[in-house]
């Protein structure tokens, strides 16, 4: 019997690097054809050529037809940025089946102290651009009775985060957005999970400043590993994805701790060395 859903085809956002750019390889050599977004147009190039010539991963046959892999050099933290996105990647009446939102950034330092243009820019990236998104590839999805969602959230969603305090915020929005419409879409065959690692060394961190913190001294996750527990999380459905045992338990007794006891635990773990 032949099925009337489209070619599996995916969305990721932040693919130049890090989670997205580990994401974007394993779901090409799993037969996904892919649309890449990001800033850097360059890197951007350089993944894409590099998917197309690898070979089709395990349990994929040889002829098994060669990905697509398009790229859209965009900077999400700009207004609208996310409408011209999805009308780019969907041009030509090509389905999004999986969307991936993992473009975001964070700003280190008391909140009191934060460039405001750099938090605009943070709230636009982390927060209005993946709600944009979910909001546009959703209704094709229900009509459909399928596809999927993948939010990269963070372990820093379950608790406040001072020396962090907008983007500790901005992760709580996206677990909370995921785990509401997870809810609503279920019984219309759309997955929505939220990924909610604890530190990764990446290019994140690097930005952020946080590489000479107590938080990321012998603590950060290998990109690789996240993004293959998203993955195989996303396609079996689980609305929370939580990588590492060590994460895992620490969600699970923050959900017990007084709330004060949690922000003085952040404030004395994100403080440099």
């Amino acid at each position: 019997m032949t099925s009337n859903l489209p070619p599996r085809r995916a969305l990721v956002t932040g693919a130049s690097s890090g989670i997205g750019y580990e994401l974007a390889r394993i779901m090409a050599a799993d037969g996904w054809s892919v649309v890449l977004a990001a800033r850097s147009q360059d890197k951007l190039a350089a993944l894409a050529d590099q998917l197309r010539a690898q070979p089709p991963g395990v349990g994929l046959q040889r002829d098994s037809p060669p990905v697509t892999v398009d790229v859209v050099p965009i900077d999400l933290s700009q207004p609208g940025a996310a409408e011209r996105l999805f009308d780019a990647a969907t041009a030509g009446g090509r389905p999004i089946t999986a969307l991936v939102n993992n473009a975001g950034f964070g700003l280190w330092g008391p909140f009191a102290e934060n460039d405001p243009a750099e938090l605009d820019r943070l709230i636009q990236l982390n927060v209005a651009a993946p709600t944009a998104l979910a909001r546009l590839a959703l209704p094709e999805m229900i009509a459909r009775r399928s596809g999927y969602i993948l939010n990269v959230a963070s372990a820093a969603a379950f608790q406040p985060g001072p020396l962090m305090a907008a983007y500790y915020a901005s992760k709580a929005y996206v677990l909370h957005l995921s785990e509401a419409i997870a809810e609503e879409a279920n019984r219309q065959g759309v997955r929505v999970t939220a990924l909610c690692p604890g530190p990764v060394s990446t290019d994140f961190s690097r930005r952020a400043a946080m590489e000479s913190s107590r938080l990321f001294r012998g603590h950060a996750l290998d990109a690789r590993r996240v993004a293959a527990d998203g993955y195989r999380g996303m396609l079996r459905g689980a609305r929370i994805v939580v990588p590492g045992v060590k994460y895992k338990l620490l969600t699970f007794a923050g959900r017990f701790a007084p709330r004060a006891w949690l922000a003085k635990i952040a404030m004395r773990m994100q403080a440099r060395v």
